[in-house]
């Protein structure tokens, strides 16, 4: 970790990070003060933030459908077909999914194909800047959720049977069992991955944005990650784009930390 030091340098590839004979130029926090005064600072904290944020309010809560609808399923055979099919998709890599993607809403991809089969013009989605939040965040859902249930679906497997059977002699329907037993067992694991959520909330997949974006979808497409990856490594900035990067990290520990704290106070559940 002590690499971090040079946020507060003037920094060049084949500079000590740390020397006592003058050569190192010490700045301060003069990177950071630039990254806030940038023309791009307003635009890329407000798309990390609402990608991540998209993602939080519609993917979340995703994982917890599945596992309870799975949990209900007493077919054995097909239970592993679909748990084993919504698995697969965390495991293909983002260069494929991102070729996909671009396959899918191209000029003459399916998306566009399905429209103009029920009359309407197609759309431009690589150039668009408005359709990208919801392509991020459909895609972004249908890679993880399956992987993200796992947690929830072991969470359930250790559930005594006996009170389902004992809310069945009271007259508990499916419906009553899941909502009024199955829920309350998994709220642990809800609140635990509730406050790892919250902790991300300046961490949108830039790997994945970086394969699909382009410089006319900037608008809404550019965060953090990417301009780290511009600015930073393709452009050399390396001690620029450390203090970005320490800043974000801070900024998402103090989330995470806001957020265990106010789980343990509201809810007894909490990391520490």
């Amino acid at each position: 970790m002590y690499g971090v030091v040079i946020a507060f340098q003037d920094y060049y590839p084949g500079k000590s990070f740390l020397a006592f004979d003058g050569s190192v130029h010490w700045v301060g926090f003069q990177h950071f003060v630039d990254f806030f005064n940038g023309p791009y600072f307003s635009r890329l904290m407000r798309n990390t933030f609402m990608l991540s944020f998209y993602f939080f309010v519609f993917g979340f809560w995703v994982p917890i459908l599945f596992s309870l609808l799975m949990n209900e399923l007493k077919n054995g055979l097909f239970k592993k077909y679909v748990q084993t099919a919504s698995y697969l998709p965390h495991f293909i890599s983002n260069v494929v999914v991102a070729g996909m993607i671009l396959s899918f809403i191209g000029s003459d991809g399916v998306v566009n194909a399905i429209i103009k089969l029920f009359g309407g013009t197609p759309i431009s989605f690589t150039t668009e800047p408005r359709y990208f939040p919801a392509l991020y965040t459909i895609t972004s859902i249908w890679k993880s959720f399956g992987w993200s249930s796992i947690l929830y679906l072991s969470a359930m497997s250790s559930i005594d049977p006996a009170l389902y059977e004992a809310a069945k002699m009271d007259g508990a329907n499916r419906f009553k069992q899941m909502v009024h037993i199955t829920l309350p067992s998994i709220r642990p694991t809800i609140f635990i991955l509730l406050i790892f959520a919250i902790g991300n909330l300046l961490s949108a997949n830039s790997e994945f944005i970086l394969l699909i974006y382009n410089p006319a979808l900037y608008e809404t497409a550019d965060v953090i990650g990417t301009y780290l990856y511009r600015d930073g490594l393709l452009g050399g900035n390396f001690s620029s784009g450390t203090a970005v990067g320490l800043l974000i990290s801070i900024i998402n520990f103090t989330l995470l930390y806001m957020a265990n704290r106010l789980s343990r106070k509201y809810s007894d559940y909490a990391l520490w």
